[in-house]
């Protein structure tokens, strides 16, 4: 018999000595010693070095690790190279919170980041600037402070702070299965193509900066469709009989189908970032149709709000104290953000205002008074809210000016015929809704702005249902002014944006007095501050301007682009289901819609639906919605008015059609 020493010399049976039982041979390790080396060697973790192997046996014998590399020492505790408050920070102090296992400084993310707040919040971690970098890692590049997606839960490792070195070792991960025991069944005998890890981007961390598989990679499975190959365990593509059952989409779930070109949309990701959605009303979960008259709001709008007034609350402008620096930064810093949200050319041409009816109020007062005069005409659309008609009334009333209505088909849509004859040159100002809100139809404003241009007129367009469902960008539609309100946004109530070309606003007087708003007071003469500031008199509301940002942030991280795909699919498959009820009417069957459903049920009234619904935890408007003039322009005082956004289901949308089918069944 031959026996392979360590050291891989064949010795033979014949040449060991006599050694007495339960005795190791001189130069052998005793069973003693086998058996700590067995248990350091198992206990170790993945990746993680091999403990030394001591010099083993006595009397001078040779050493078991002889000829083998020496590997560094196992460590008794953990090493803690991660700061107070890193996402890696274990239970029971700074570390990684697992045994043997330590983070390089400046190589895994975030654990070179310095928590610049004395009362950093690790479930805030990827919400508020809690954190600067102030180290480079080894990857040469600084770490940043970025903020999750909102589809990653950050309190379960979905906020990675800081940047990932690239590992050259890591597989393309297009190429290669998302399951680590699947990586190496498809590889070719040749060596494998080598790619560097990619970096995240400074705005959404990545599973890659972890080195983790991409979600698109993972979520892929579910849309590849792999034959199945009987009798044996792949197909020539590499794929795996067990894995087909986990890829069949359940038979009994409700899915909006996307588009094949598009990432899977996770609505149950989204809807654990608005705590309100668990919510029990009338003990049931609620739904939250109710959207059109207010938009819930994420956990990082709620936290931006908290951190305001727990790190930045002051007045803002003319102070040299700290607070009023950071409180000023963050007011204007929101300014920006909603400039680029809908792409004005510049932040003065940004006005905080309360919400589209304070923004429609101050462009008819100003802009209004200052050239609409007696036999003048304003034109509006027969689907406006009462916030856009009654301001144009008042100011009619006011110069002695006409007021004209744009009609609509059956449809709910506007007739650009009809609109198109209305225009002369007595038309002053042309007012209409981008998205009516109470009937979903979307207006094609481009157009009518383009018409209204080309007769002398201004345009002004009411976008407080637009944006939170589709891309707007005001420079394209060429609006001379645009208004929105935050809390359609997912943002806080009390905050609205005008949008104004800046030599309209120049040449604007402003609309109320006071501080905040004046370059110079004598009591002789004031002089006036340039825009915005000429609009926002007083001490404005300061927070909920920094919660309408951190709220278009959060809208710009899902993409308002896959926003506006899953709200139309949910909008289809309502409609599909609603629409055949007996009894139901739609109201509102415009081609082009946004995800709002108007509806009456034969033999009750409005109310009684409502209240049927809010008894089974169901919220949505019944009433006339601010837009008497359109309803009684299809017969009716009254509509239901479910209203979708995008962290809605269609498992909620069958909960509100059983409750419409009971109803129908007894009258």
């Amino acid at each position: 018999m031959t026996i392979l020493t360590p050291t891989s010399k064949p010795v033979s049976s014949a040449s060991l000595p006599d050694v007495p039982q339960g005795a190791a041979p001189a130069g052998l390790p005793d069973v003693a010693t086998l058996s700590r080396l067995a248990t350091a060697f198992f206990t170790a973790l993945p990746g993680s070095a091999t403990p030394a192997l001591a010099s083993l046996g006595s009397g001078g014998g040779e050493s078991l690790s002889a000829g083998l590399p020496v590997a560094a020492p196992v460590l008794a505790s953990a090493s803690n190279p991660a700061p107070p408050g890193s996402p890696f920070a274990g239970p029971g102090g700074t570390g990684t919170g697992v045994p043997g296992l330590s983070l390089p400084q400046g190589k895994a993310a975030g654990t070179n980041l310095l928590p610049s707040s004395p009362t950093h919040v690790l479930s805030l971690g990827n919400r508020v600037p809690a954190l600067a970098p102030h180290a480079v890692s080894q990857n040469n590049l600084p770490d940043s402070v970025t903020t999750a997606a909102p589809a990653l839960e950050p309190r379960f490792g979905g906020a990675a702070l800081g940047v990932g070195a690239p590992d050259a070792t890591q597989r393309d991960q297009s190429a290669v299965s998302p399951f680590y025991f699947l990586r190496d069944a498809g590889a070719s005998s040749g060596a494998s193509r080598e790619l560097p890890l990619p970096l995240p981007g400074h705005d959404v961390p990545t599973a890659e900066s972890l080195g983790l598989p991409a979600l698109d990679d993972l979520r892929s499975f579910n849309g590849r469709e792999r034959s199945v190959s009987t009798g044996s365990e792949s197909d020539r593509n590499g794929s795996f009989y067990f894995l087909d059952h986990a890829r069949a989409p359940h038979s009994n779930e409700h899915v909006p189908k996307t588009g094949s070109a598009h990432p899977p949309f996770d609505v149950n990701a989204i809807r654990r970032d608005f705590p309100i959605l668990q919510e029990r009303v009338n003990g049931r979960q609620l739904v939250w149709f109710d959207n059109a008259a207010t938009t819930q709001k994420p956990q990082s709008v709620i936290d931006r709000l908290s951190y305001f007034y727990e790190h930045e609350n002051s007045n803002i402008h003319r102070a040299a104290h700290a607070l009023a620096g950071r409180a000023t930064d963050a007011y204007e810093g929101a300014r920006d953000t909603v400039r680029r949200f809908i792409g004005a050319a510049s932040a003065e041409e940004i006005i905080f205002v309360r919400g589209t009816t304070e923004g429609i109020n101050l462009i008819a007062k100003t802009w209004g008074v200052q050239n609409v005069g007696e036999g003048d005409e304003i034109i509006v659309s027969h689907l406006e809210h009462h916030a856009n008609i009654v301001p144009w009334q008042q100011l009619a009333a006011q110069k002695g000016a006409t007021l004209r209505v744009i009609p609509v088909d059956d449809s709910g849509q506007v007739r650009l015929d009809e609109y198109q004859k209305l225009l002369n040159s007595r038309t002053k100002i042309v007012s209409v809704t981008q998205v009516s809100n109470a009937l979903g139809t979307v207006v094609p404003v481009q157009e009518i702005v383009a018409m209204a241009h080309r007769a002398g007129a201004r345009a002004v367009v009411d976008g407080a249902q637009s944006v939170s469902h589709m891309r707007v960008n005001v420079q394209e539609i060429d609006a001379d002014f645009f208004v929105f309100s935050g809390h359609k946004l997912f943002g806080p109530t009390g905050i609205g944006v005008v949008y104004g070309k800046r030599d309209l606003l120049e040449d604007m007087p402003p609309w109320q007095g006071g501080g905040n708003m004046i370059a110079d007071v004598t009591f002789e003469k004031t002089v006036f501050q340039a825009p915005p500031n000429r609009f926002e008199a007083g001490t404005g509301n300061i927070a909920d301007a920094v919660g309408l940002g951190a709220a278009i942030d959060y809208v710009t991280r899902v993409g308002i682009e896959n926003i506006g795909r899953y709200e139309h699919d949910l909008l289809e498959y309502a409609t599909s289901v609603l629409q055949p009820v007996p009894g139901v009417r739609l109201i509102g069957t415009a081609k082009d819609k946004a995800s709002v459903l108007s509806f009456v049920l034969k033999g009750y009234e409005t109310e009684e639906v409502g209240q049927a619904l809010n008894e089974e935890g169901i919220a949505v408007r019944s009433g006339h919605h601010c837009a008497q003039p359109i309803l009684r322009r299809f017969g009716v005082e009254a509509t239901v008015r479910p209203s979708l956004a995008f962290y809605n289901t269609c498992d909620e949308v069958d909960r509100l059609v059983s409750v419409v089918r009971r109803l129908s069944s007894r009258r």
